[in-house]
C-alpha cells in the first residue's frame, strides 16, 4: 500500500474495510510545525502500538489533531464523548430485546477492538470514577470479556492458538481476534487545573501523554491574517496579544478562565463585515467577564484591555437594529437550504450580509403584532444575527428579562438519543430533538443550560464545534462539507451513505443556548468555565430600563390603569436595586413576565388591589416572616395599600346555568366530556390542603497450565452480572452461568480483576463461597462444597480464585476491597520490582538503549515511587510507564530521552506544584528534561607554552665509593595497641547528577554530612570506591589521637587506603604528634600494594611499614630529608632538607629478613641546558608520577615520535616537567618543562575579596597539602588554585564579575596543548577553623585523582563532586549527553505520502511561507513556523506555564522567548502584579506583611496542595450516584427482562442522585481540632531546631488547606503552654478567611506571654536583624529588660563592640554607635535568653 512519512517516521497506509469512517476534510492546506510534531508523535506511538493520551486546555484542537492523524492514514474512527452518565453499556455491549429474544449489540470499544478501529475517547474527565476501568484490561493486554460470553483476546495470542487449533475451535470456545490496528486516542483536561475526575492510576499509566498547549503566537497569527484579511492587522495582533495574555500563568493564579483562543477565527469573520465594531464589544461575546467575574476578575481584564488599547467601548456602544430580513437568490449547487439577507443599520451605516435561514420563509422583523420592540431588543437582535453568521451562541440574562428569537426555528431538549419501548416488549432508539434539528437545519434552542451538567454539556462540544456527532446506535452526522466530500470521493448516493447511517448536518442548523448569569464565587452555580467558553459566542442582555419596561407592559396590555404600572414597577426596580439578599430573592419573583400577568388581570378585573396581586405573585402567604415583612415594608413604602374587601363579606354563588359555570362574577363555559365515568364526583368542602498483577496472574496460571476464566469487575458490576445473568429466547428466560459459575462447575481458576472497582455489597458475595463453600444462585440452584444433592452445583475440588485489586487509599479511587475481604484471602502485596530486577527487565525490553540511560530511569522512578509512599506526590508511576519509554527509545534510538519521558510526565504539566517536584528528581538523576542541545558551557581553553627542554639531570653511577652510599637496613616487627571500637554510621548521600540542564566538566555531586565541629583534612581515592575521610569529634576518636594540655589542637591526618586482600580499609597517619614543630610524612604512592613509607622532615632514616607481614624495615640514612618521592617501587627520589639536592635511592624489590639487601644511595646532579645560568635553578618538585606516561602520550607531549622511560614532575614555577629516560637510564636525562609566567609560591593566595573572607588575614604557614595530581592516561596534570593565583582576566570578558568559587582546576593537557580554569562552587557553609583549614589547604578544596580522565575534588562543607577532565571522556559523555536530549533541529518537518507508482505526491501544495514574498522554491513543503515545540520547564510554550523567573530549573530557551511577543507576556506580569497589589489593598495588607506569611506560606505550599486534592477526593466518594431503577429510559435493567415482555414500559436503570431517606439522620460536616504548643520552650529552642517556625509552618498548612470547605470540615485552633491549656486562637465560626488574618493567628506565637524573657520581637529566630543601606547613618534603639548581667554583642564587619552590662531591673536604653556602612550589611543582635 501507500506510506505517509512524517519527518523521517513512515506508515504503511490500509485500505479501510468501511472508509465512509475515515475523517474526512480534517487536513489543511497548511499545518502549523507544532501540529506537524504531535502528528510525528501520534504516529511513533502508533507504531509501537501504544495507545495515547492528548491533554491539554479546553477546546477543539485536541480533537482536531486527532482525526487530522486518522485521516492521514486513512483509519476508521469510533468516536465517543464520556460524561457523568456514561456507563460500562455504553462502552462494551448494550443489551436489547427484538421479537421476544434478548440479545447484546456490541458499543464503540468492542466494535472498534474487532474491527481494528482508533477508539476515540474524549472527556476522560468527566467520567465518574471506577467506570472506566473497565478498558484496563483491554488498554493492556488487549482482552475483554464481554457480557454475552465472548472472550477478546490480543492478535499475538490469538495467532499463536490458531497455529495449533482450527478457527471453528476457537470460534466455538467463542474467542474473538482483537486487531493489531486497533489504538485509543484520548482526549482530556488537566484536572488540578479544570474541573473534573481526577485520572485513576492504574488507568493513567496505560496511556502515553502529550501535551497539547495552544498554538504558538505565529502560527496563530498567521491563521488570523487568513481568517480576516481585511481587519487592519494592528488589531488582530491586539486581540491575539490579550487572548494570550488571559490564557497565561498569572492568569490562572488569579483564577480566571482561561480566553477561547479558538474563537478568534468566527469572531475575526464578524469583524471583516462589521469593521466598526469595537473590540471591546467583541472581546464581550467571547469572554463575557462582566458577566462571570467578580469585581477583581473584571478589573484584571480591563487592566489588559487598557494595556492593549482595547479600551474604546466606554462610550455607548453603537445603536443597531436589522432592518429587513429577505431570502437570498443564491442558491449554490449542492447547498441545500436558503440562504437569508439581513440588512443591519449600524449608527448610520447600512451592512448587508447573507446568513443561514431555516427552511420556512423569512419574515421581516417586527411584523408579529404580539411583539413589542425595545432599543435594547432591537440592538440586541442586530448583535445576535451578528453571531448567527459565524457560530451557535449563549444568551445570558436573569429570569427578569424576557427573550424573543426571530426568524421561525423551533426548539427542543437536550439528550442525544431517547431509547423507548415497541408495544411488543422490543426495545429501540428514536432520535432525539437535538439530532433532528441538526439534519434538517433548525434552531436549537437549549434552555437553561446552566442547570446542566458540565460533563452532560460537553457530550455536544463536537457538535458545537465540528459540526459532528456519533449516536449509540451507530450512525453518525458528519458537517455539510465534509458530507458532501465524502460523497464525491467514494462516488456514493445519499440512499446509500443512508443505508451506512451517515447523514449530514444540514449548514444552516444554529444553537441558541439561554442560561442565568453565573453566581460569581459559589462554587455550584459558577456554570460558566473555559470550556463552555469554547463552545459559543456569548449575548448579555442587560435587565430592561424602567422606561422600557413601562411600554413594553402598556403594549402588551393596552387596558392597564397607568397609575398601577407606575406603581408596580416602582415596587420591582425598588426590590431589584436593594442589597438585601431577601428583598432580592423577591424580585426575581416579580420578573417581567410575572408583572405581565398582573397587568393582564388588573386590566380585566380592575377592582382588584394591586397589593394583592403582589402577595398573590409571591406566595407571600408562605414566605418566612424575615421576608413577608421585608415585602409589606417595600409595599408600604411604594404606597400600595391593600384595598381588598375580606374574603369572607362576599358571599359568592356558584350556578350552572346554560352550560355556562358562574362563580361571583366570573363565568366560564363548561366542558362536555365524552367519556363520564371519567369525570370525578366528590365529596367537597371548601378548605385549605442519589502494576503488573495481571502479567504475574497470567505467567502463574501459563506455567501451571491452569484454564481460567476472568472476570473484570467495576463500577456497574451488580450480583447478577457476579453470579448468573437472566437473559431471553424466543419468550423463555434463561439464566446463563457466569464465567464465577462456569469456573466453579470445571474447576478453573476465577481471575477476578480490578476487585476494588466494584461496590462492596457486590463483592461481599463472595464471602460465603470462600468461607463456606456455599452459595446460593437466582434460579434456585446452590454451590455446594462436598455432598450431591438435587438443584445443587458441587464446587470443584480444584477451584480456586485469584482477586486482583489496587491498594486501597489515595490516590486509587476504588472501595477498600481489602477492608471489607481482605481476611478470607491470603494476601500478597505485588510491589514495584527492585532496582536489578527492573533494570534487568527494561534490557529486554529495550537492548539497544544505552544502560546508563537504563540506570538513570530506573533510578528516578524508584525516587518518584518512594515519593508516592511518602505522600510528596499523589501519583504512584508504575513499572508499566517506564516500559513504555524504553520501548520508544528502542524503536527511536534518535529521540532524546529528555523528550521521551514527556510521554508519562505531560500528565502533570499543568499542575505547578507536581511539576516542579519531577523536574527537579529527574534532574537530579541526570535527565537533562528542559536543556537545549546547545546548553554545553565547558570551561574556556588558554594556550599553553611551547615546551622547551631546561636542562638535564644525571643519576651519579660509578665513580668512587664516597658518591655511591650504602645503607644499612633493619627489620622489627610493629606495636599494635587497642583495639578501640568505633560507632560507625551509616548515612545516605543523595548524589545530584550535575548534567540536568547544561553540559559541564562537573559530572555529579553530594555532601558528606558535617557538622560544624568537622573539617575535611585528607582525601584518597582507590579505583574501586572514594573514601573521603575527615577528622571526626575528638569525643569518638578520643583514645586514638591523645590531646595535649594547652587545649589547641589541631591535628592533621592523612589517609591511606590499602588494596587487595585489605580492600576497603584505610590507614590513619597523624603527621604532628603533640606539639613538636616538625611533622612525619606518609608515601601512599603504593598503598595499593599493602606497603607504606613513612619519614620524619629534617630527620634521616626512612620506615617501611609493611601492612599484611605487620613488619617495619627502617632504613638509615646519611642524609637529613626534606621530601621523598616514590618514583618506582625499588627506586626513590629524595631530596636533602638544606640544599634541595636529589638523590635516587635504590633498592632490592623484595626485603626480606633473610638477605639485609642493600640500598643504594645515587645522588642525582642539575645542569642547565648551558652550563652557567641554569645550574643554579633546583626545582623543588611539588608531585613526582610513580609511573611513566604511555608513549603516544609522550610524544604528543614533546611533539616528536619518542620511546623511553619518563616521569611526569609538577612543581611551582612550571605547569609540567617531564624527564625523559628517568629513574631507569642511567645517561644524562633530559628535562622538558612548559614555564610558568610568575611561579606560583610568589603569588599571594588571598588576593581575591572571597579569600580575604574566608580566611581573615594572611597565611600564617605553607598549606601541608599540594593539590596536584597527574593524570597519566589523559596526559593532564590537574591542580587546585586559590581564586588569586588564576588569570581571571584571560578567562572572563571584562564585562563579567567572576563568580564566587572556592578554588578553580587547572587543567594542563599535554595532548591539545591547551590550558583550562574550571570553576569550584563556592561551599554554602564556612567552617568555623578557618586557620586551620588554611593550614592544610590553600584553597577551600582538596583533590584527589580519580579513575583515567577525571579528579574529585571535596570541599570544606564536605560537598564532593566528581568532575571529567579527560579529552576523550569529556567527548564521549557530551555525545551520550547530546542524544540524551535528542535532536530538535530547526527544520520543518514535512508530510508527504508516496503512492505505489512511486511517484511522490504531496497531500497539499504550498511553499514556504516567505516574510520576503520571494517565489515559492521547492513544493512539497509545509509553511512551518520556527523550530516548534519547546521543553521550557515541563509546560510547553513561554506564556502560561512560564515558570517562577530566577529558579534554576526552568530557565526558558532564547527561542522560546522569542514566540511569545514581549509586550503579551509582560501584560501578564503585569496583571498578575496589580492583582495582587489590589488584593493586599483590599484585605489591607501591608507588602512587608504579605512577605512576611509568604515566608510561611511558602514553605507548605506543596503540602497544602496534596492536602486539598485529599479533601476533593473525600467528596467525590461522598458524592457517588446510584442506580435508579424502574426508569423509562437508560439502559435495560436485567432484572426487568420479563416485565419488558409483558411490554412493560420502565424497564430501565440510570445513575441518580438518590435522595437520603425520610428520616435518616442530617448529614453534618466533621469536626477537626487542632491543638498547637505555644509555651515559651518552643521560642527558646526554635534557634536550634527551627520548632516555632515548623509548628507556625503545619498552622498556616492548616488554615490554608481548609479554606473553602467550611461545609465539610469546622475546624478551630487552640494553643496551650505554662499559661492555659485552651488559648483560643481560631474559632470555629470566625475562621480567617484571607492572608492578612491567618497572618494576626500566626503572630500569636511571637506575642510577649508565650516568651519567659520579656523581649518581644516579630522575628521569632531568637536574634533580630536588621538591614541598614549603604552609606546613611543609623542609630538602633532597643528598650531591653534583662534579668542579670549579659554581655551584648554586636558584630560588625570592621569595628567589634562589646558591651558589658550591669543587672538592670530598670528597663536598659541600649543605642548602638551611628554608624556609616559601605555595604549593605546585616545586623545582628543576639540576645542570649
Amino acid at each position: 500500500g501507500d506510506t505517509v512519512k512524517i519527518g523521517e517516521i513512515s506508515y504503511q497506509l490500509k485500505t479501510p474495510r468501511n472508509p465512509e469512517l475515515v475523517p474526512i476534510n480534517h487536513m489543511s492546506e497548511t499545518l502549523p510545525q507544532t501540529v506537524v510534531q504531535h502528528l510525528r508523535w501520534i504516529m511513533q506511538k502508533d507504531l509501537l502500538g501504544q495507545d495515547v493520551f492528548l491533554i491539554g486546555p479546553p477546546g477543539p484542537l485536541r480533537r482536531s489533531i486527532a482525526m487530522k492523524y486518522l485521516e492521514l492514514t486513512k483509519r476508521e474512527v469510533e468516536y465517543v464523548a464520556l460524561s457523568r452518565d456514561t456507563t460500562e453499556t455504553d462502552l462494551k455491549q448494550r443489551r436489547e430485546i427484538r421479537s421476544g429474544t434478548a440479545f447484546y449489540i456490541d458499543q464503540c470499544a468492542v466494535r472498534a477492538a474487532t474491527e481494528g478501529r482508533i477508539l476515540v475517547l474524549e472527556g476522560l474527565e468527566k467520567a465518574e470514577r471506577n467506570v472506566l476501568p473497565v478498558l484496563n484490561n483491554l488498554l493492556e493486554n488487549r482482552e475483554m470479556q464481554l457480557e454475552d460470553g465472548r472472550f477478546l483476546m490480543s492478535y499475538q495470542r490469538y495467532d499463536k492458538l490458531l497455529t495449533e487449533h482450527t478457527k471453528e475451535e476457537l470460534d466455538a470456545w467463542q474467542i474473538v481476534r482483537v486487531s493489531e490496528d486497533f489504538r485509543v486516542i484520548a482526549l482530556g483536561l488537566p484536572v488540578p487545573r479544570y474541573k473534573g475526575n481526577p485520572l485513576d492510576p492504574p488507568l493513567r499509566s496505560r496511556f502515553q501523554a502529550r501535551d497539547i498547549y495552544y498554538l504558538p503566537f505565529k502560527d496563530q497569527l498567521e491563521i488570523l491574517y487568513v481568517v480576516g484579511p481585511n481587519v487592519p492587522a494592528e488589531r488582530v495582533s491586539q486581540l491575539l496579544s490579550f487572548a494570550t495574555t488571559l490564557c497565561s500563568q498569572e492568569s490562572s493564579n488569579l483564577g480566571l478562565p482561561d480566553f477561547p483562543v479558538d474563537n478568534l477565527p468566527p469572531a475575526l469573520t464578524v469583524l471583516e463585515h462589521f469593521p466598526m465594531l469595537s473590540s471591546q464589544q467583541l472581546v464581550q461575546r467571547l469572554y463575557p467577564y462582566q458577566a462571570m467575574l467578580g469585581k477583581e476578575g473584571c478589573t484584571a481584564v480591563e487592566g489588559v484591555l487598557s494595556r492593549f488599547e482595547m479600551l474604546d467601548a466606554c462610550q455607548q456602544p453603537a445603536s443597531s437594529a436589522v432592518l429587513k430580513v429577505a431570502p437570498a437568490n443564491t442558491e449554490q449547487p449542492g447547498q441545500p437550504g436558503a440562504q437569508a439577507d439581513v440588512t443591519v443599520r449600524i449608527t448610520d451605516k447600512d451592512i448587508t450580509f447573507q446568513v443561514p435561514a431555516g427552511t420556512k420563509a423569512p419574515r421581516p422583523p417586527n411584523s408579529n403584532p404580539a411583539f413589542i420592540s425595545t432599543p435594547s431588543h432591537a440592538q440586541l437582535l442586530a448583535e445576535m444575527v451578528q453571531s448567527h453568521l459565524v457560530k451557535d451562541m449563549c444568551l445570558i440574562g436573569a429570569k427578569i428579562v424576557c427573550v424573543c428569537v426571530g426568524n421561525d426555528y423551533n426548539t427542543s431538549s437536550l439528550s442525544l438519543f431517547q431509547r423507548y419501548t415497541l408495544a411488543n416488549g422490543d426495545t429501540a432508539w428514536r432520535p432525539s430533538p437535538l439530532v433532528t434539528a441538526a439534519q434538517e437545519g433548525k434552531l436549537l434552542l437549549l434552555d437553561g443550560i446552566h442547570r446542566v451538567n458540565l460533563g452532560t454539556l460537553s457530550v455536544l462540544s463536537r457538535l458545537l464545534h465540528d459540526r459532528e456527532l456519533s449516536l449509540y446506535d451507530g450512525s453518525r452526522l458528519l458537517r455539510w462539507d465534509r458530507y458532501q466530500a465524502l460523497k464525491e470521493e467514494l462516488q456514493l448516493t445519499d440512499e446509500q451513505l443512508r443505508e451506512r447511517s451517515i447523514f449530514p448536518v444540514h449548514p444552516s442548523f444554529r444553537v441558541l443556548a439561554l442560561a442565568e448569569p453565573p453566581v460569581v464565587g459559589s462554587s455550584g452555580q459558577q456554570w460558566l468555565g473555559p470550556e463552555l467558553l469554547t463552545m459559543f459566542m456569548f449575548h448579555n442582555i442587560q435587565p430592561l430600563a424602567r422606561a422600557q419596561e413601562t411600554s413594553l407592559i402598556q403594549g402588551l396590555t393596552p387596558n392597564v390603569p397607568k397609575e398601577a404600572v407606575e406603581q408596580l414597577l416602582h415596587l420591582t426596580h425598588n426590590l431589584r436595586q436593594t442589597n438585601d439578599p431577601t428583598a432580592q430573592s423577591l424580585a426575581s419573583s416579580l420578573s417581567t413576565r410575572q408583572l405581565l400577568r398582573i397587568c393582564r388581570r388588573l386590566s380585566q378585573y380592575p377592582e382588584e388591589s394591586i397589593a394583592h396581586a403582589v402577595n398573590k405573585a409571591c406566595l407571600s402567604r408562605f414566605l418566612p416572616s424575615l421576608a413577608r415583612s421585608s415585602l409589606q415594608k417595600g409595599l408600604a413604602s411604594c404606597s400600595i395599600q391593600d384595598t381588598q374587601p375580606d374574603a369572607e363579606a362576599h358571599d359568592h354563588s356558584c350556578t350552572v346555568k346554560d352550560g355556562v359555570l358562574t362563580i361571583g362574577s366570573v363565568s366560564a363555559p363548561v366542558y362536555n366530556a365524552g367519556e363520564k365515568m371519567k369525570v370525578p364526583d366528590v365529596l367537597f368542602y371548601d378548605n385549605a390542603q442519589g502494576v503488573g498483577k495481571n502479567k504475574i496472574v497470567d505467567r502463574f496460571l501459563h506455567l501451571l497450565n491452569r484454564p481460567r476464566e476472568y472476570l473484570q469487575l467495576h463500577r456497574d458490576t451488580t450480583v447478577q452480572t457476579l453470579t448468573l445473568q437472566p437473559s431471553v429466547r424466543d419468550g423463555i428466560i434463561i439464566y446463563e452461568d457466569s464465567p464465577l459459575v462456569k469456573a466453579v462447575k470445571m474447576g478453573h481458576i476465577l481471575v477476578i480483576d480490578e476487585a476494588d472497582k466494584a461496590p462492596t455489597n457486590v463483592t461481599c458475595i463472595l464471602k460465603t463461597l470462600v468461607e463456606s463453600g456455599e452459595m446460593i444462585l437466582a434460579d434456585g440452584r446452590r454451590i455446594v462444597s462436598a455432598e450431591r444433592r438435587p438443584n445443587t452445583i458441587a464446587m470443584h475440588p480444584d477451584f480456586r480464585m485469584l482477586v486482583l485489586a489496587n491498594r486501597p487509599g489515595f490516590p486509587f479511587l476504588g472501595n477498600d476491597f481489602f477492608g471489607s475481604l481482605g481476611d478470607i484471602f491470603s494476601c500478597h502485596a505485588v510491589d514495584n520490582p527492585k532496582p536489578q530486577a527492573e533494570f534487568a527487565m527494561l534490557k529486554q525490553y529495550g537492548p539497544a538503549v544505552p544502560d546508563a540511560t537504563l540506570h538513570k530511569l530506573v533510578a528516578a522512578f524508584g525516587e518518584l515511587r518512594a515519593m508516592a509512599d511518602q505522600g510528596t506526590i499523589t501519583y504512584p508511576y508504575s513499572t508499566r510507564e517506564v516500559v513504555n519509554i524504553v520501548k520508544h527509545l528502542q524503536r527511536f534510538p534518535d529521540e532524546g530521552l529528555a523528550n521521551v519521558v514527556r510521554n508519562v510526565f505531560d500528565f502533570d504539566s499543568y499542575n505547578k506544584d507536581t511539576r516542579e517536584v519531577l523536574i527537579e528528581a529527574l534532574h537530579k538523576h541526570g535527565i537533562p528534561i528542559g536543556a537545549k542541545p546547545s546548553s554545553v558551557h565547558l570551561a574556556k581553553e588558554l594556550p599553553l607554552p611551547e615546551v622547551r627542554m631546561s636542562g638535564y639531570w644525571t643519576t651519579n653511577q660509578e665513580g668512587n665509593a664516597r658518591r655511591k652510599l650504602l645503607c644499612p637496613t633493619e627489620t622489627h616487627p610493629i606495636d599494635i595497641k587497642g583495639p578501640v571500637f568505633l560507632r560507625v554510621q551509616g548515612y545516605p548521600c543523595e548524589r545530584q547528577e550535575s548534567r540536568a540542564l547544561s553540559f559541564t566538566e562537573e559530572k555529579a555531586t553530594w555532601q558528606i554530612p558535617m557538622s560544624e565541629v568537622n573539617i575535611i583534612c585528607d582525601i584518597t581515592t582507590n579505583n574501586v570506591c572514594l573514601h573521603a575521610t575527615r577528622e571526626q569529634e575528638y569525643t569518638t576518636l578520643y583514645d586514638v589521637f591523645p590531646r595535649t594540655i594547652s587545649g589547641v589542637w589541631q591535628p592533621f591526618v592523612t589517609v591511606a587506603a590499602l588494596g587487595s586482600p585489605l580492600e576497603g580499609q584505610v590507614v590513619l597517619h597523624e603527621e604532628q604528634v603533640g606539639e613538636t614543630s616538625y611533622s612525619h610524612k606518609m608515601c601512599r604512592e603504593f598503598a595499593y600494594k599493602n606497603w607504606l613509607l613513612f619519614y620524619k622532615e629534617g630527620g634521616n632514616q626512612l620506615d617501611v611499614l609493611d601492612v599484611l607481614e605487620g613488619r617495619v624495615h627502617t632504613i638509615s640514612l646519611p642524609i637529613n630529608l626534606s621530601k621523598v618521592f616514590l618514583v618506582a617501587e625499588d627506586r626513590w627520589l629524595l631530596v636533602e632538607s638544606n640544599t634541595n639536592k636529589k638523590f635516587l635511592l635504590t633498592k632490592p624489590m623484595h626485603m626480606g629478613a633473610e638477605d639485609s639487601g642493600v640500598c643504594q644511595l645515587h645522588s642525582v646532579s642539575e645542569d642547565g641546558v648551558s652550563t652557567g645560568h641554569g645550574a643554579n635553578e633546583m626545582c623543588v618538585p611539588q608531585t613526582v608520577g610513580s609511573d611513566q606516561l604511555p608513549n603516544e602520550n609522550l610524544s604528543a607531549a614533546l611533539g616528536q615520535k619518542i620511546v623511553s622511560p619518563n616521569r611526569l614532575l609538577s612543581d611551582t614555577s612550571s605547569y609540567a616537567r617531564i624527564i625523559v629516560g628517568f629513574p631507569d637510564l642511567m645517561s644524562p636525562n633530559e628535562v622538558y618543562s612548559f614555564k610558568r609566567d610568575v611561579d606560583l609560591s610568589e603569588m599571594r593566595g588571598g588576593d581575591s575579596g572571597g579569600q580575604m573572607f574566608s580566611r581573615g588575614g594572611l597565611k600564617s604557614s605553607v598549606a601541608k597539602r599540594t593539590n596536584c595530581v597527574s593524570l597519566l592516561s589523559a596526559n593532564q596534570v590537574v591542580r587546585a588554585l586559590p581564586p588569586g593565583q588564576v588569570p581571571l582576566k584571560d578567562i572572563f570578558p571584562p564585562d563579567v564579575t567572576p563568580p564566587m568559587t572556592a578554588a578553580y582546576l587547572e587543567v594542563t593537557d599535554l595532548n591539545s596543548k591547551k590550558l583550562k580554569y574550571i570553576p569550584v562552587p563556592r561551599s554554602l557553609s564556612v567552617s568555623p577553623y578557618t586557620s586551620w583549614i588554611s593550614k592544610v589547604s590553600d584553597s577551600d578544596v582538596l583533590l584527589a585523582g580519580l579513575g583515567s580522565g577525571g579528579v574529585v575534588t571535596v570541599d570544606m562543607g564536605g560537598y564532593v563532586r566528581l568532575w571529567e577532565t579527560g579529552l576523550e571522556n569529556l567527548q564521549r559523555s557530551l555525545l551520550e549527553w547530546r542524544t540524551m536530549i535528542g535532536s530538535e533541529d530547526g527544520r520543518p518537518i514535512q508530510i508527504t505520502v508516496q503512492r505505489d507508482s512511486g511517484l511522490d505526491v504531496t497531500a497539499p501544495k504550498h511553499g514556504k511561507v516567505d516574510p520576503k514574498n520571494a517565489p515559492h522554491v521547492g513544493g512539497n513543503q509545509w509553511a512551518g513556523g520556527t523550530g516548534g515545540r519547546d521543553t521550557a520547564g515541563l509546560g510547553g510554550k513561554g506564556g502560561p506555564y512560564r515558570l517562577d523567573a530566577g529558579h534554576k530549573v526552568h530557565q526558558l530557551s532564547k527561542a522560546e522567548i522569542d514566540a511569545i511577543p514581549e509586550d503579551v507576556r509582560k501584560a501578564a506580569r503585569e496583571m498578575g502584579e496589580k492583582a495582587f497589589k489590589a488584593r493586599l489593598k483590599e484585605i489591607d495588607m501591608s507588602e512587608y506583611d504579605a512577605s512576611t506569611y509568604e515566608r510561611f506560606s511558602g514553605n507548605v505550599r506543596r503540602q497544602v496542595q496534596s492536602l486539598r486534592i485529599i479533601l476533593d477526593s473525600l467528596q467525590a466518594k461522598g458524592k457517588e450516584r446510584q442506580w435508579l431503577k424502574n426508569q423509562s429510559l437508560g439502559e435495560l435493567d436485567d432484572a426487568k427482562i420479563i416485565d419488558g415482555l409483558t411490554g412493560e414500559k420502565a424497564i430501565y436503570k440510570r445513575r441518580g442522585e438518590l435522595d437520603p431517606e425520610l428520616g435518616s439522620p442530617q448529614q453534618k460536616p466533621k469536626r477537626l481540632r487542632v491543638l498547637a504548643d505555644v509555651s515559651g520552650s518552643m521560642y527558646r529552642f526554635n534557634g536550634v531546631d527551627g520548632r516555632l517556625e515548623r509548628s507556625m509552618e503545619a498552622v498556616c498548612m492548616v488554615m490554608e488547606a481548609l479554606e473553602s470547605y467550611e461545609q465539610k470540615i469546622k475546624y478551630d485552633i487552640v494553643g496551650h503552654s505554662g499559661d492555659g491549656y485552651d488559648i483560643e486562637l481560631v474559632r470555629t465560626d470566625k475562621v480567617p478567611k484571607n492572608n492578612k488574618q491567618r497572618l494576626k493567628v500566626l503572630k500569636v506565637w511571637t506575642q510577649p506571654h508565650f516568651t519567659q524573657p520579656h523581649i518581644t520581637l516579630l522575628n521569632p529566630t531568637g536574634s533580630t536583624s536588621f538591614c541598614l543601606y549603604p552609606n546613611q547613618p543609623h542609630t538602633i534603639t532597643l528598650n531591653l529588660t534583662l534579668p542579670h548581667t549579659t554581655p551584648l554583642y554586636t558584630a560588625l564587619p570592621h569595628s567589634a563592640s562589646h558591651y558589658p552590662t550591669q543587672p538592670h531591673t530598670t528597663p536598659l536604653n541600649l543605642t548602638l554607635p551611628k554608624l556609616t556602612l559601605p555595604h549593605t550589611t546585616l545586623l545582628c543582635l543576639t540576645l542570649p535568653h
